[in-house]
């Protein structure tokens, strides 16, 4: 391995093996070669960790290194970030819960006793990781990433391999700055065409998933390609990668490109001047070669793509917004049948149901998925001039990207809609820091998961795009947001 730059801080390992002079090969299959250390006899590899990024659930794996008494290799390429369960109302307060304060100050007690950086409740900076890694320019092309979090595919999104690990592989990693895994196969999902007005990338995935289901991708790296994917802003590209785990894919990456690298660009800890040029064109080279095959393809047309909400308990039980809810006596089996019958029963609907009959309690805009400065945006250019019927609130990804919100004056739109503008964290998503959805409320989330109880024990949650959670928001229950963008709207 090789790094492009002698500036330590965003040294790329780079075998230039792997990306030039060999047979054709994937996106993926550069990364992941250039970091492999090793090809174990039982088809293992392990490989060299570039970015390590750990948070409040992270102390288990921190117990392991000190019942060894040993350190952290590397904590110039740990991170810490305190999002999950952290309270995101009245912070200078202190956190009043006795036991989320135990976590929290454990990763504080952890961060110092190792020299890791933490981006803790009073950094300027701080937010859900998967929001302040690519905001920071922790996150580049090439780079290997791992955190104790599923959502790390989000990472992908710059043309690098991220993916969660548990515990375990946190304390190997905090060792040893190495991983052992098994290489998934290689899936490239080609989606072509352009997104309809109110269509996002979030109908992408969810459409993806929907169709392929939740076990769709199991045991594959994903690579996003065509020109939809390619038209998407970077915060698209990280939506589309973040709900790669939803249908059971270990990551989700898009090839760097001139949209990355304008992202990028002055980012703090991403190269600057000469470097920053040098690292384009090693980034560039790692773009699938046009002989490269894949082990399964998948293709999209973006035409087909319409807003999209889920209607039961996981992420694959998702329909477009204009459609009816399914009926266990026509499912194909029994074991679909006896999922649509339990899932309907959980979330109190009738087979047949009209989704936009479906009456909200409650709106989430906010999570690893949806809470950046594009998303919030998007929301309020819905709810501006608007009310909201049922109660809510918005939980910006990012301190800085709710500075950025309130300097645009986003948080006038939002607040004066009726929601709650609070503070970073991952909120109302994990149920894990005080905010949490009463038994038996429905809510229409920007979130990830729909499972039972997750976003509060006998909360039900309808997942979707922050456009269609405000859309919801202002019609009191499951709304097609496409009347109500800006430029159609007719009332």
């Amino acid at each position: 391995m090789a790094c492009i730059t002698s500036n330590t801080k965003f040294c790329l390992s780079v075998n230039p093996a792997a990306v030039d002079g060999m047979s054709p090969r994937t996106l993926f299959d550069k990364v992941w070669h250039s970091h492999e250390i090793v090809h174990g006899e039982e088809g293992g590899s392990l490989l060299w960790v570039d970015r390590h990024f750990v948070h409040e659930g992270s102390f288990h794996a921190f117990d392991r290194l000190a019942q060894r008494e040993s350190p952290v290799a590397r904590p110039d390429l740990t991170f810490a970030v305190a999002d999950h369960y952290v309270p995101t109302r009245n912070r200078s307060d202190g956190i009043a819960d006795p036991e989320i304060r135990s976590v929290v100050d454990r990763l504080y007690r952890n961060t110092r006793r190792h020299g890791i950086r933490l981006f803790g409740l009073e950094d300027p900076r701080q937010g859900i990781v998967h929001v302040l890694g690519p905001e920071q320019g922790l996150t580049l092309p090439g780079l290997l990433t791992v955190c104790g979090d599923s959502h790390t595919s989000t990472h992908g999104a710059f043309g690098g391999v991220a993916f969660g690990i548990g515990a375990s592989e946190v304390a190997h990693v905090l060792a040893t700055q190495t991983l052992w895994q098994r290489k998934p196969r290689r899936m490239r999902m080609t989606i072509t065409g352009s997104l309809a007005p109110g269509s996002t990338a979030k109908d992408i995935a969810l459409t993806w998933i929907s169709r392929l289901g939740a076990d769709g991708a199991r045991g594959y790296a994903i690579e996003y390609a065509g020109d939809t994917v390619t038209s998407l802003s970077m915060e698209g590209r990280m939506t589309l990668c973040n709900l790669s785990i939803e249908g059971g894919a270990r990551c989700g990456m898009v090839a760097p490109d001139a949209v990355t690298f304008d992202y990028l660009r002055g980012r703090p800890w991403a190269p600057s001047g000469d470097a920053f040029d040098r690292a384009c064109q090693a980034w560039r080279a790692l773009a699938t070669d046009a002989e490269a095959e894949f082990d399964r393809e998948v293709t999209l047309d973006a035409g087909d793509i319409v807003p999209t909400v889920t209607w039961g308990t996981s992420p694959e039980d998702a329909l477009p917004v204009d459609g009816r809810l399914p009926d266990p006596t026509r499912a194909r089996d029994s074991a679909t049948a006896e999922h649509i019958a339990d899932a309907l029963s959980y979330m109190g609907l009738r087979p047949g149901q009209r989704i936009t009959d479906i009456t909200i309690d409650r709106v989430f805009i906010g999570s690893c998925t949806n809470a950046r400065i594009e998303d919030l945006e998007a929301a309020a250019s819905i709810l501006r001039g608007r009310r909201s019927r049922v109660p809510g609130m918005v939980s910006p990804g990012s301190t800085l990207v709710k500075r950025q919100a309130e300097a645009r004056g986003l948080d006038v739109v939002f607040r004066s809609a009726g929601l709650d503008w609070v503070d970073s964290g991952c909120s109302m998503c994990v149920a894990m820091n005080g905010d949490l959805l009463p038994p038996g409320e429905r809510c229409a989330s920007t979130t990830n998961r729909n499972f039972k109880g997750r976003q509060g024990p006998g909360g039900r949650t309808h997942l979707m795009s922050p456009v269609m959670v405000a859309a919801a928001a202002v019609t009191g229950h499951l709304s097609d947001v496409r009347p109500l963008l800006p430029d159609r709207e007719t009332a």
